[in-house]
């Protein structure tokens, strides 16, 4: 499982099975650096744990780079901090669980914000709504995802979704990475998530065309609604 957990978790504010469906704050903040990203993520995750907001998601995409995460073994990174710089790409050591993997242009990344008790889950409860939500994504385009040992989404026998994941008091925040229409080129510089670069796939390349980004981002999110049974409610960046 690519995860990692510190297990102190507060109350839960909300009782499983509750009619009323919390309203989370949706961020779509578009194409972000990583760094960046992490650190929004990190504002809301405070905002979740104190209590002053129930959850939140944030969509996006991001310039192209490459994230260690707990688990990384060196050799899976293939190409040297200069070679990825040559060709535009970073380097960033993070605290999600889960090997070395890529994030860039054309990828939908979902960094889903909430406490896990406050809606009746554990960190395994949580990972597999997380790929089921990946999952009616994909049957909504007519692929047929399914789960395949470690935490992530696959078509057939190629990964389409990575997710890795990251646990503080009780909060959730990294998550998953779904190949829409990414340079597959750049996963070959990496063994990614301990995998061969062959067995990597997108949307794309599943369906024979390009779906709009837009389009995919939108039934993420209300695929993420169901799944977790929240309300998403439009929020600006700038008001972070």
């Amino acid at each position: 499982m690519e995860a990692r957990t510190n297990t102190s978790e507060p109350p839960g504010e909300r009782l499983p099975g509750s009619a009323a469906w919390p309203s989370y704050h949706f961020y779509d903040a578009q194409l972000a650096d990583y760094e960046s990203a992490l650190r929004l993520q990190l504002k809301l995750h405070t905002a979740v744990a104190d209590g002053s907001i129930p959850g939140a998601l944030l969509l996006l995409e991001h310039h192209p780079v490459v994230t260690m995460g707990v688990s990384t073994v060196s050799s899976n990174l293939l190409a040297s901090p200069e070679k990825l710089s040559e060709q535009g790409i970073g380097l960033v050591r993070t605290d999600r669980g889960g090997d070395v993997t890529y994030h860039g242009p054309g990828q939908l990344v979902g960094y889903p914000i909430l406490r896990l008790r406050g809606l009746g889950l554990d960190v395994h409860s949580y990972l597999r709504r997380l790929e089921q939500s990946i999952i009616d994504v994909l049957h909504r385009y007519g692929l047929q995802g399914k789960r395949h040992g470690n935490a992530g989404v696959w078509v057939a026998d190629k990964k389409v979704c990575s997710i890795g994941i990251a646990v503080r008091k009780g909060v959730t925040y990294h998550g998953f990475a779904l190949n829409v229409n990414p340079c597959l080129e750049h996963f070959a510089l990496i063994n990614p998530c301990g995998l061969q670069s062959e067995k990597i796939t997108s949307m794309s390349l599943l369906l024979g065309e390009t779906p709009a980004m837009d389009d995919v981002k939108a039934a993420a999110a209300e695929c993420f609604e169901a799944n977790f049974g929240v309300k998403l409610t439009p929020r600006s960046v700038c008001e972070q």
